[in-house]
C-alpha cells in the first residue's frame, strides 16, 4: 500500500489473542482470516517501555494494562525484552511505590513475558523475591496481586533449588494454610498450587517433615470439611491438586514397603512377637521358666503356625518379600493394637478351626497389603492430569491403616462366604481385590461409608455381578448367529460413524498442557455441520460450546493429511527429554495438515474423548475407525441387536447346519390349477 515509513506498521490477527504476523508464522495464515493494520511490534515495545517509567499514574496504569495482554504474543515479547523491558518491570517492583492495579498489571505482564522462556527464572534478584514474598505475607493486600504472586512462586520453585530453599524459607507453611482459609476460591487454588509445588520439589526427608507439620496443623480436617465439601463445586485444577496431596501422603509409606524386614533388628523382632503376645495372651501367662529352652521355641513356632505365617519356626522370612515388606508387619501391629477384640476374634476363631479351613492371618496381611499399595498406587509417580483423589482419605487420620483394618476382616468374611481351603487362598483374595475396587470405584466418601458397602458386597453379590457381566459380555456361537452378526456389521459401523461425526461436531473442550507446568488455558474444536471444515480457538473457562462463528482458526478436511497418535505426535517428543508421561501419552494426537504439512496438537480430556476423536478424524481421512471403543460400541450394539432378533428362539437350541432340503417329489401331480377352477 506503500505506506510511508512501512517499517513501523505489522500485521495482526484481529481475532482471538491478536498474534502479530512474521515470517516465521505466515504461512500458518487460514483463508478467511481477518488481519487488521497495527504498530509494529518494535514500536509498540519502544512506546510501553516509555509509558511505563512515565510520571502520570494513568499513562503508567494503561500502559502496564496494555503490556500485560500484549506480552502473550512471542514477537512481542521479545523485541520487549530485548529493551530491557524486564529491567524496568523489576525496577517498578523493587521501589514498591505502586501497589493495587498498576501493581497488578505488572505482575500480570512479568508472568506472561515470562512464559515465553526467554529469561530464566534463576536472573531473577534476590529484592525482587523478596518484595513478591512480601506481598504474599502481607494481612492486607490486593487479593489479585497475591493471587499473580502466589503463582510466580509456584512457578519460581521447580526452576532450581536454590529458589525452592528461598521461597520456603520466606514463605512459611503456616502462611499458606492462612491463603487456604480465604473464601476467594481462586487465591485459595494459587496457594494450594504453590504448597504442592514446594511438596514436589521437596527432598524426601524435607517432604516428610512438611507432610507431618501439615498433619499437625490438622490441614487433612480443613480439607475435608471446607474445600470438599463446600457449597463450591470442586474445579479440575484443585481436584488435581488434592490427588497429587494424596499421592504424596500414601507415597510415605513407600520407603517401609520397598524395605525387606532385618532378622538381626531387635526393634522388629519385638514387633514380630508382640503378634503372639497379643493373640496368645492368656495362653503366654504360664511363665516360661517352666519350660525348657527347647519346649519354648516349640511352643512359639505353634502360635506363629496359628498367626497364619508359613515359615512358623523363623516368621522373619515371611516379610523378607519387598513389597510389601515392613509396611505388612506395620499394618498388623496397628491392627492388633488399635482393634485388639477384632484381631483377638480373627486369630481364635482360625485357631479352632480344621487345619486346612483356617484362614491364615499373617499370609493374608501381607499380600492384603500388597494389594492395597497396587489398588492405590503407592510408590508410583504422580500423574500430571490425574484428578481421581478418594474424598474419604481427607476424612481419616491414619488412612491406610485403616482401610488395612477394615479389608482384613473383609478377607476373613469372604474366606467363610467361600467356604475356602489353604488351596483357594489366591482365588480368596482376588475376590477381596475386586471387592475393594468395585467400593472404591463408588467414591464413598467416608471409611465407615466404605465398610458398610464393601460388607454388603459379599461374595453371593460379586458372583452376581459377575455373571451379569458375562452375560453382557457372551456371545452365543452357533454358526447362523455367527452369519447374522457379519451380516449386521455394516449397518451397525455406519451407525457407530454417524455418532462419531455428531460428535466432532458437537465439539470438545480442551485444556493446553506446556512442559513445564498445568496450564488453566482452554481452547474448543469443532467440526462444521457440512463436515468440511474444523474451527478451533481459544475460551474462556466456563465456556461449554461456544459458537461455531466465535472461533476464529480454520483447517479445511481437504487439507488434512494424517492423524498421528501417542508417541508420533510433536509435542510429545517436544517433552521427551524429561520423564515421559504415560497419562498425556495415551491421550495425545496431532493432525497433519496443508502442504507445509504443520500440526494442530490435542491432548483428549479423557480416554472416551481420545477415541472418539481418533475415530472422527480417521474417517475424514477416508480410513477405518480403528479406537478400542470402536470395537466395545459395535460388540454392545450387535449384542443388543442380536439378542432382540433372537428372542422368539429363547429355549430353542440353534443347529449349527441348517435341516437337509428334501429331495423334489417324482412327480408334481398334486399341484393344484387354479386356471381350471375357474373356468
Amino acid at each position: 500500500w506503500s505506506l510511508p515509513n512501512a517499517e513501523r506498521y505489522a500485521l495482526q490477527h484481529a481475532d482471538g489473542r491478536h498474534t502479530y504476523i512474521t515470517e516465521s508464522n505466515r504461512g500458518e495464515i487460514k483463508n478467511g482470516s481477518i488481519l487488521w493494520l497495527a504498530t509494529s511490534p518494535d514500536q509498540e515495545a519502544e512506546g510501553l517501555y516509555i509509558g511505563i517509567q512515565s510520571n502520570n499514574l494513568d499513562v503508567k496504569s494503561e500502559s502496564l494494562k496494555r503490556l500485560s495482554n500484549l506480552s502473550q504474543d512471542v514477537t512481542f515479547a521479545q523485541e520487549f525484552i530485548n529493551r530491557n523491558g524486564l529491567k524496568q518491570i523489576f525496577s517498578i517492583v523493587e521501589e514498591g511505590n505502586d501497589t493495587g492495579e498498576i501493581l497488578a498489571h505488572t505482575l500480570k505482564a512479568f508472568m506472561e513475558l515470562m512464559e515465553h522462556d526467554f529469561v530464566s527464572w534463576e536472573t531473577l534478584s534476590a529484592t525482587f523475591i523478596k518484595k513478591i514474598v512480601s506481598y504474599v505475607n502481607m494481612n492486607v493486600m490486593d487479593a489479585s496481586v497475591q493471587q499473580l504472586s502466589l503463582s510466580i512462586l509456584e512457578n519460581m520453585v521447580p526452576s532450581s533449588r536454590v529458589l525452592f530453599e528461598l521461597v520456603r524459607k520466606e514463605v512459611t507453611v503456616d502462611r499458606l494454610l492462612t491463603h487456604l482459609q480465604v473464601t476467594n476460591t481462586q487465591l485459595q487454588l494459587k496457594a494450594m498450587a504453590l504448597l504442592i509445588a514446594l511438596l514436589l520439589a521437596a527432598a524426601d526427608a524435607e517432604r516428610r517433615d512438611m507432610m507431618d507439620y501439615l498433619r499437625e496443623r490438622n490441614i487433612r480436617q480443613f480439607i475435608h470439611k471446607n474445600i470438599i465439601h463446600s457449597s463450591e463445586p470442586l474445579g479440575d485444577e484443585m481436584a488435581h491438586y488434592l490427588y497429587v496431596l494424596q499421592s504424596i501422603s500414601l507415597n510415605l509409606h513407600e520407603r517401609r514397603m520397598r524395605t525387606p524386614m532385618d532378622p538381626y533388628s531387635q526393634e522388629q523382632r519385638e514387633l514380630l512377637q508382640s503378634l503372639r503376645q497379643t493373640a496368645f495372651e492368656s495362653e503366654s501367662e504360664t511363665p516360661a521358666s517352666n519350660f525348657s529352652t527347647e519346649r519354648r521355641r516349640s511352643l512359639c513356632a505353634k502360635e506363629f503356625r496359628k498367626l497364619g505365617f508359613v515359615n512358623n519356626s523363623n516368621p522373619a522370612q515371611d516379610l523378607y518379600r519387598a513389597p510389601p515388606g515392613l509396611l505388612a508387619l506395620d499394618n498388623m501391629v496397628y491392627f492388633s493394637r488399635h482393634t485388639p477384640n477384632a484381631y483377638s476374634r480373627f486369630v481364635l476363631e482360625n485357631s479352632s478351626r480344621e487345619d486346612k479351613h483356617e484362614c491364615p492371618f499373617a499370609r493374608s496381611s501381607i499380600q492384603l497389603t500388597l494389594i492395597l499399595c497396587e489398588i492405590l498406587h503407592v510408590g508410583e509417580p504422580c500423574s500430571e492430569t490425574a484428578q481421581a483423589f478418594y474424598p474419604m482419605f481427607f476424612g481419616q487420620d491414619h488412612f491406610f491403616e485403616e482401610l488395612f483394618c477394615i479389608c482384613i476382616q473383609l478377607v476373613n468374611k469372604t474366606w467363610k462366604e467361600m467356604r475356602a481351603t489353604q488351596e483357594d487362598f489366591d482365588k480368596v483374595l482376588q475376590v477381596v481385590r475386586e471387592q475393594i475396587t468395585r467400593t472404591l470405584s463408588l467414591k464413598p466418601t467416608s471409611l465407615e461409608l466404605f465398610k458398610t458397602r464393601v460388607n454388603v458386597l459379599n461374595y453371593s453379590e460379586i458372583l452376581k455381578l459377575r455373571q451379569t457381566e458375562r452375560l453382557h459380555q457372551e456371545e452365543t456361537l452357533a454358526v447362523p448367529v455367527l452369519e447374522l452378526r457379519e451380516r449386521l456389521k455394516p449397518e451397525l459401523l455406519e451407525l457407530i460413524r454417524q455418532q462419531r461425526l455428531l460428535r466432532l461436531c458437537e465439539g470438545t473442550l480442551f485444556r493446553k498442557i506446556s512442559s513445564r507446568r498445568r496450564q488453566d488455558k482452554l481452547w474448543y474444536c469443532r467440526l462444521s455441520p457440512n463436515h468440511k471444515v474444523l474451527h478451533y480457538g481459544d475460551v474462556e473457562e466456563g465456556v461449554h460450546s461456544p459458537p461455531i462463528e466465535s472461533l476464529p482458526e480454520k483447517i479445511p478436511v481437504a487439507d488434512m493429511k494424517a492423524l498421528l497418535v501417542g508417541k508420533e505426535c510433536p509435542h510429545t517428543k517436544e517433552k521427551s527429554s524429561g520423564k515421559q508421561n504415560k497419562d498425556v501419552l495415551e491421550l495425545a494426537f496431532s493432525i497433519v495438515y496443508d502442504v507445509e504439512e504443520y500440526c494442530l496438537n490435542f491432548i483428549a480430556p479423557t480416554r472416551y474423548e481420545f477415541c472418539l476423536w481418533t475415530d472422527g478424524l480417521n474417517m475424514l481421512l477416508g480410513k477405518e475407525m480403528t479406537s478400542e471403543r470402536t470395537q466395545t460400541d459395535l460388540d454392545v450394539l450387535l449384542s443388543m441387536e442380536l439378542k432382540l432378533r433372537l428372542l422368539d428362539l429363547e429355549n430353542i437350541s440353534i443347529p449349527d447346519t441348517p435341516p437337509p432340503v428334501p429331495k423334489p417329489p417324482s412327480n408334481l401331480n398334486f399341484c393344484y390349477d387354479f386356471s381350471h377352477a375357474e373356468q
